[in-house]
C-alpha cells in the first residue's frame, strides 16, 4: 500500500469513502467544472469584449495546445524529478494568476487580444503540467487494484462537468458578463489546491539531483520505454490515429449541422452534448464490463464495436433525422471513454512509478501532436469534396483506424498486464 491513512473501504460508494481519493476527486471535479465554464466564457471575452476576428480566435485556441508540442517531452522528465503533488499545486497557482489577470485587466480597461493569447498559452502550459503530474500521482493515492474504479469515477466526473459546464458558463456570462466566468474558474482552482494540501499521501521520492541524468537522456528514456514496449507502442499509435481522424471530423461538425443539415444554431449545443452523455455512460459501465470480459477484450470490443455508428453522422438530415447525428456521436463516445478508463488504469499499474510522467508525456506528444494536422485535413476535404462527402470519407477512416489495435498482443489476451516484464523496466 502507498497510503498513509486507512486502506480503501469496500462499500457501495467505493473509493469515495477513502479520504485521500475523496479529496482528489472533489478538487478535480470542482476544477473541471470551472474549466468547462471557461470553455464558454473565454471565447466570449475575445468575441464580445474585444471583437476578435476568426483568425485571432484560431490563434487563441492553438495556444492552448502549443505547450504539448513545445514542452511536452521535457515536461515529463521534469515532473519525474519532483513530487507530483507539488507540481500540481504550482500549476494551480499559475492557473489562478493568469485567469485573474483577465477580469482585472478588463476592469482597468487594459484588456487586449495579446493578453488573451498569452493567457491561453500560460493556462495550457499549466494544464499540461497538472494533467501529467495528476496521472502519475494517482497510483500513490489508491492501491493498484483500485485504479480501475478510480479512473472510472474521475472520467465520469469529467463528463458530467463537460456536460453541465457550458450551460452554466452561458448563464454566468449572460447574468454577470464573460470575464466573471473566468473569475469563477480561478476560484475552482483554489478549491483544487486546498484539497491537494489536505491530502496525506506518501509519494515515491524522486532520485537525488546527484543521481539524475540529463534532461535529454531522461526524455530519451521515456520515448524508448514507450517505443520498445509492445503494449504501450500500439496504444500510443492507435490513439494518435483516433485523434487524427476524429479531429478531421470535428473540424466539419458544426459547419455540417448549420449549413448542410440546416439545424438551428440554438440546437447545435444540445446535439454536441451527445458526446458528453455517451462519455458519462461509458465511465459508468467501464469498470463492471472490464471485470466481466477482461480489460483487453473490453478495449477491443468497445473501441472497434462502437465505431461503425460514426457512419450515421453523414446520413443526418434535419428534423427527426437529427437522431442519427445524436447516435453517431453518442455511441462511439461510450466506446472511447470505456477505452480511456481501461488504458489509463493499465498505464498507471503497468509502468514503473519513476517513469510515469515521461511515459505519459511521450504518449501524449505522439497523440496530441497530430491534432492540428487532422483538423486542417478535415477542412481541406470539406472544401474539395463537399462537407457531407468529406464526412463519408472521414468516418470510414475512423472505423478503419480502430483496427490498428488488432496489431500486436492485445488481441490475443483477455486482460492487459498489470506489471511490466523485468527486462522492460531496467
Amino acid at each position: 500500500m502507498n497510503l498513509t491513512d486507512t486502506p480503501p473501504v469496500r462499500a457501495p460508494d467505493g473509493l469515495l469513502r477513502h479520504r485521500n481519493f475523496r479529496l482528489l476527486w472533489l478538487g478535480e471535479a470542482t476544477s473541471k467544472a470551472g474549466s468547462a465554464v471557461t470553455g464558454v466564457a473565454f471565447p466570449l471575452v475575445a468575441v464580445v469584449t474585444l471583437d476578435a476576428s476568426p483568425v485571432t480566435m484560431g490563434v487563441i485556441n492553438a495556444m492552448a495546445w502549443l505547450p504539448w508540442l513545445l514542452m511536452g517531452l521535457p515536461a515529463g522528465a521534469w515532473i519525474d524529478r519532483y513530487p507530483r503533488r507539488r507540481t500540481m499545486l504550482s500549476a494551480n497557482a499559475v492557473s489562478i494568476a493568469v485567469l485573474l489577470s483577465v477580469p482585472l485587466a478588463a476592469w482597468l480597461g487594459l484588456l487586449s487580444v495579446g493578453q488573451l493569447i498569452v493567457v491561453s498559452f500560460a493556462a495550457g502550459t499549466a494544464s499540461m503540467f497538472f494533467s501529467t503530474a495528476y496521472q502519475a500521482f494517482l497510483p500513490a493515492v489508491v492501491d493498484k487494484t483500485d485504479l480501475a474504479e478510480a479512473n472510472a469515477k474521475l472520467q465520469g466526473t469529467d463528463q458530467v462537468a463537460n456536460l453541465a459546464g457550458p450551460p452554466l458558463g452561458g448563464l454566468i456570462t449572460q447574468a454577470a458578463g464573460a470575464v466573471t466566468g473566468l473569475l469563477v474558474d480561478a476560484v475552482t482552482f483554489v478549491v483544487s489546491a486546498v484539497c491537494l494540501l489536505r491530502m496525506r499521501v506518501a509519494e515515491v521520492l524522486p532520485a537525488p539531483a546527484a543521481e539524475r541524468t540529463s534532461t535529454r537522456q531522461e526524455i530519451g528514456a521515456g520515448l524508448r520505454y514507450v517505443g520498445r514496449d509492445r503494449y504501450l507502442r500500439i496504444l500510443a499509435i492507435s490513439a494518435a490515429v483516433d485523434n487524427f481522424t476524429l479531429n478531421a471530423m470535428y473540424a466539419l461538425t458544426v459547419l455540417f449541422l448549420i449549413r448542410t443539415v440546416g439545424a438551428a444554431p440554438g440546437a447545435v449545443g444540445f446535439l454536441l452534448a451527445a458526446d458528453f452523455v455517451g462519455g458519462l455512460l461509458g465511465a459508468i459501465i467501464a469498470r463492471r464490463v472490464a471485470g466481466r470480459l477482461g480489460t483487453a477484450r473490453t478495449l477491443l470490443l468497445f473501441s472497434i464495436g462502437t465505431a461503425p455508428f460514426c457512419l450515421l453522422v453523414p446520413l443526418t438530415q434535419d428534423g427527426p433525422g437529427l437522431v442519427l447525428f445524436v447516435l453517431g456521436i453518442l455511441v462511439p463516445s461510450i466506446g472511447m471513454v470505456v477505452g480511456n478508463v481501461v488504458v489509463t488504469g493499465f498505464r498507471q499499474s503497468y509502468c514503473p512509478a519513476h517513469l510515469l510522467g515521461r511515459v505519459y508525456t511521450s504518449s501524449r506528444f505522439i497523440q496530441f501532436g497530430i491534432i492540428p494536422v487532422g483538423a486542417v485535413l478535415g477542412g481541406w476535404l470539406g472544401a474539395e469534396l463537399g462537407v457531407r462527402q468529406a464526412l463519408w470519407v472521414i468516418t470510414v477512416a475512423v472505423i478503419l483506424g480502430k483496427l490498428v489495435r488488432l496489431i500486436g498482443p492485445i488481441r490475443s489476451v483477455r486482460d492487459l498486464p498489470t506489471t511490466a516484464p523485468k527486462e522492460d523496466v531496467s
